[in-house]
Parts: C-alpha cells; structure tokens; sequence
C-alpha cells in the first residue's frame, strides 16, 4: 500500500488478514512457547517465544508504525520497559532524570544508581535554570517523563533534544499519559520511547505490560539482546489482548480527554480546591508548551484538596463512580491518592519536593457520560468541605 495511512487507520489496520495460514482477518493469538524447526540449520523466523513470538511482533509493529520509529521492544510491564531502557547504561555514565517522576520509577533509578550501575542526577526539566543546572556535566542520558506523574509538569521535549544532542546524549520519554494518539517525542528528537501499555494503549483494564520504542535499528538491536537475555518479554496473550484494545484508542483517548477538559473547568471554578493541575486550562504554567508540542491535553489531571489529608480521605470515601485504585487510562474513571498510593516509595522529602502533598488526588479521566462525572465529583467535594472544616 504505497499511500501513507492516518494513526487512525493503521491502529485498526494492524495485522489485519496477515495470518498465512487461514487468513483470519484478526491476527490469531499464538500462546506456543516453542516452534518445530524443519532441520539443522533449517531455522524459520520463529524458534522460542522468549526470543520472538508471532503475536508480540505484531503489537510491536503497531507501536512502532503509530510512534514513527524503528522497531519496539515488548515488554511484560512498564517499570520491565524502564528497566530495560537503563541496560544502555554504563557504570560511569550519568543519567539525568525528573526529580518529580512516578514513585516506582524513582525508588529504582535511584537503588540503581546506589549500587553502583550508573550515576544520577535528578533535575528539573521544566524550567531553562533548572536544564542549564542538568546539563552542566555531560550525560548519557535523559529520561522525561511529559506530562509528569502526578502534577502534570511539562518538559520542552524538543529543548532538551538539542541540549542532549550536543553531548551526544540519548534521550528517552515516557509517553504512557498521553500516547502516541497526542504526542510524537521521536518526531520530537528523542531516541526512545517509553509506554506502560498497562495504561491508554491497551484501555481496558485487563493487561499489565509496556514497550520501548527506538528510533534506530541499532538501538533496537541492543535492547533486544538484553529484552531476550533478561526475560524481560511480554507474554503473547498479554500482546494480544493491548492489540486488541489498541483498535479503539483515537476514540477513546478522544472521549476521555473531552470529558477531563469539561471537568478541568469546573475543578477550577470550585472553592474545596486550592490548586488544580491540568495542561489545558490557559491559566496553567504549562500551556503553551503543551500546547506547542502536543496535539491535545490528554485525560489526567490532578488537584490539591484546601483541607490536606482530612479532606481526601472524605473525599474518597464520598465518590461513587470513581473508583480508588492504582493504574490509569482504562475506560472507567479512576481516582489515587499519590503520596499514599504510587508515589509513597521514593520517601517523604522527595514527595515534598516533587508537589505530592497529602491532599493531592489524581483523576484519570474515562469515558462514562460527563454530567454524571461532574455530578459525582461535586457530591464528593461538598462532602470533604463539610467534613474537613
């Protein structure tokens, strides 16, 4: 097909009819752990599922084609994905990373780095003091996360690419909060992307598992060898199930960032909340970057309660539709409490720094009718007013 497809379209599109042996228009799952080899030195593309397997390869492939890279590395979660992305380091080699990233993600980095597999230096990527201040010794590496997890800061991607590159410095973006549906960081400079497809890539709910897309064979090639090696893969039925729920992302992701937009408003206008953190609003600190490099604002969205501690645990307790839980981007509407629930790892002193007060909650935002979340949020916020005063 020589024209060039819309994300939409090649989303939907994805292994469509490419089974050799029946045609099954929707790709069959392949859950064998091992392949029949015809002979000695008669091996086909397949030999062990730990190395290559069928249903992997085409999830791999739809990532790949929806993010403009080379190829993508599947793995069995989204810390298995930043785990992997680190096997490009060198003791030695200095990684710079946000200091306000997801509380699993800087409790590993930072063990890491203690024992020795790299050095480390968490920075402020957000402001041009604090990226003069991360550039001022030459890195490996730098690791973005935009919008950042759970105060929704937001990097200057393409900045920081060019910094990078004058150190011939890779850089890698996590991209699990808007994905590739709202933003492109490899069209951006980056080297690699990262995706809990745990999240808005498969949907649903049902999958834990994440991908590391490259830019270049290259760079896929090594972390293929150390994906293979670690067993870091993800398993078949677990690709099958995000590729069936990428067939609907545009739709979603539509929908969900819709509804987090209306509900943003109102956030905003209500006396209960003391900060709201939502790229999308024109009063956010963060617009205009979100809006230069992004071609929307996403679904998630956090807010700090005026009554602290107190008034979230009314709060959560009040909420009828959303639903406490860890995770994010699934058709339901989810809502966590960051420095009890994601981000109590990476300590009290670094959460402070970070913005994750006691009396930060975050939303993901789903699909359900938007009067109804509104409706529920309200009744929820009159109920911590009440109770927390």
């Amino acid at each position: 097909m020589a024209k060039k497809l819309k994300r939409r379209t090649t989303i939907v599109q994805a292994g469509i009819g490419s089974d050799p042996a029946y045609h099954d228009v929707i790709p069959p799952l392949h859950l064998s752990s091992t392949f029949k080899i015809d002979g000695i030195e008669k091996k086909g593309p397949y030999e062990y599922s730990r190395t290559r397997n069928p249903t992997r390869d085409i999830l791999a492939e739809a990532i790949t084609t929806l993010e403009g890279g080379a190829n993508a590395c599947i793995t069995s979660s989204g810390m298995a994905a930043i785990t992997l992305m680190l096997q490009l380091l060198k003791p030695g080699d200095l990684l710079v990373a946000p200091f306000d990233c997801y509380g699993r993600a800087y409790k590993l980095i930072q063990t890491l780095a203690d024992k020795g597999h790299f050095k480390l230096k968490f920075a402020d990527l957000y402001s041009s003091e604090g990226l003069d201040d991360a550039f001022s010794k030459p890195p490996r590496m730098v690791f973005i996360e935009s919008p950042s997890n759970p105060v929704m800061r937001t990097s200057d991607i393409a900045d920081i690419c060019k910094r990078a590159k004058k150190h011939d410095a890779l850089v890698a973006v996590d991209n699990t909060f808007l994905s590739p549906i709202l933003q492109q960081p490899l069209a951006l400079g980056a080297d690699l992307v990262i995706h809990s497809t745990t999240k808005f890539l498969n949907g649903h709910s049902d999958v834990v598992s994440g991908a590391v897309v490259t830019k270049t064979n290259e760079l896929w090639e090594e972390l293929d060898f150390w994906s293979n090696s670690m067993g870091l893969i993800g398993a078949p039925f677990d690709s099958y199930m995000v590729l069936r729920g990428m067939r609907t992302l545009e739709l979603r992701i539509n929908r969900a960032q819709e509804n987090a937009g209306t509900i943003a408003e109102m956030l905003a206008a209500h006396p209960a909340i003391k900060t709201i953190y939502y790229p999308g609003l024109p009063s956010d600190s963060n617009h205009a970057i979100a809006k230069k490099q992004q071609e929307g604002f996403g679904a998630m969205l956090s807010f700090e309660l005026k009554g602290g501690l107190e008034a979230a645990r009314q709060f959560v307790e009040a909420v009828e539709i959303f639903s406490l839980a860890q995770s994010l981007g699934g058709t339901e509407s989810l809502l966590c409490h960051p420095a009890t629930m994601t981000h109590v790892a990476m300590g009290e002193k670094a959460r402070a720094e970070a913005g994750v007060t006691d009396g930060l909650l975050r939303l993901s935002i789903g699909i359900e009718h938007v009067d109804d979340l509104m409706d529920d949020l309200n009744a929820a916020l009159i109920q911590a007013s009440a109770k927390a005063a």
